[in-house]
């Protein structure tokens, strides 16, 4: 290979998406086995790479020349090979750096926990003490390694102004997991989770739900991998590069859903953006019937509409996991917050806002069968759909005005 990422398991990995935006060199995603790893850094065969979990500490042993930031803080995750010589560098570092100084220039004066125990968390604490936090400290379930146990960071530590994540807990497809309850955490002005797949985790949702300024991981990596792609090539690449590549790689990620009553047109005008956007299509209703074997609307006759929403509940989950989608929900969906707080993970929500004499009542459809029911529903889930959407969208006759205009409110 001639540059890549190695590690155990890659295939949610967001690197080489971003690498090509950034030199135009081969990268490669090289999965490697533990008992591998010896053979392939003993090979050498390749110019540059960039590593994660778990072989971050794992390959300092075979460099010929650490820089001094990698020793402080114990973890590589880019060596450069020249001429047969090993170099090992930490530009997490200066990712999580870039990650944090996006809300805050400094951390002087602030509490910080840390939560994780692996090189990624000593990677933290070194860059929350270069930022002049006035403490810091690392929280692991152990408590090993100077570490203090959730329990403890419960009991004495509630004061923190800071949280920086370094676990896998709520990464991909572990959806919506926290490693912590920050609710106990009444102080807190600042979030920062280190996972970037789904592109908000439920940590990073969570403390925004209470106004505090959080970010999730994907500018750290897009910033990390700009400085390793320096150190591949010697080359530096222009400023703004970072916030470029971001924003683009978490528009080509992020989801288009749309919400929106029974007939608002959620089906036929998501399959026609998705094709605009390059997009695949999800209809969580069409998800339901491939999974249960029955229409939504024959559950909800055999069994009720409790028992019906809480298999869309997990057809939403389904579908709210994937990535460049464009998602049509049921027109009931939006009355779980659980299913809004998925979706929000990796999407943006856009109500189709029809006017109740322009939607048409169908058999198919039992919860709005008639004209009355119709009308009820409508009333009912209307300020629902305003509170959850992140646009509206106002549906006119044409339909290709309709996807320009679900397209405009996506991409702003």
């Amino acid at each position: 290979m001639e540059y890549g990422l190695i590690g155990e398991h890659l295939s949610h990995s967001f690197s080489k998406d971003i690498h090509s935006k950034l030199f135009d060199y081969s990268y490669e995603l090289k999965e490697i086995a533990g008992e591998d790893l010896d053979s392939f850094m003993r090979e050498k065969n390749f110019r540059a790479i960039n590593v994660t979990i778990p072989y971050k500490q794992a390959v300092m042993p075979y460099l010929d020349e650490i820089d001094k930031g990698v020793l402080e803080i114990g973890a590589v995750n880019t060596v450069v090979n020249r001429d047969g010589r090993l170099f090992g560098f930490n530009t997490d570092f200066s990712g999580l750096r870039a990650l944090i100084s996006r809300s805050f220039p400094s951390l002087s004066g602030k509490k910080v926990l840390i939560l994780g125990s692996g090189g990624t968390s000593k990677t933290a604490a070194a860059v929350a003490k270069d930022m002049e936090a006035e403490k810091v400290f690392r929280v692991s379930r152990s408590g090993s390694d100077g570490a203090v146990t959730y329990e403890e960071a419960y009991k004495t530590h509630t004061d923190a102004d800071i949280i920086i994540n370094t676990t896998p807990c709520g990464m991909y497809p572990k959806n919506g997991e926290t490693a912590i309850d920050l609710d106990k955490f009444p102080r807190l002005s600042g979030c920062f989770d280190a996972v970037y797949n789904p592109l908000r985790s439920a940590l990073i949702l969570k403390a925004r739900e209470r106004g505090i300024a959080a970010e999730g991981g994907l500018y750290m990596l897009t910033a990390q991998a700009v400085f390793a792609a320096e150190h591949f090539t010697g080359q530096t690449l222009p400023e703004g590069t970072i916030d470029r590549v971001y924003n683009e790689i978490f528009s080509a990620k992020q989801n288009l859903v749309l919400i929106g009553m029974p007939g608002s047109g959620k089906s036929t005008l998501g399959r026609m953006t998705a094709a605009e956007l390059g997009f695949e299509f999800l209809d969580t209703d069409r998800i339901i019937t491939e999974n249960e074997g029955r229409t939504p609307a024959e559950i909800i006759s055999a069994d009720g509409e409790e028992a019906f929403r809480k298999i869309e509940a997990a057809a939403v989950k389904q579908a709210a996991a994937r990535q460049s989608a464009v998602i049509a929900t049921g027109g009931g969906a939006i009355l779980r917050p659980e299913n809004l707080f998925a979706l929000r993970e990796n999407g943006k929500i856009i109500f189709l806002d029809r006017k109740v004499e322009h939607l048409v009542t169908s058999a198919d459809r039992p919860l709005s069968s008639d004209r009355e029911k119709l009308e009820a529903r409508y009333r009912e889930r209307y300020p629902i759909y305003c509170a959850a959407a992140d646009r509206k969208v106002t549906c006119v006759k044409d339909k290709e005005a309709n996807v320009k205009r679900i397209k405009e409110a996506f991409l702003k």
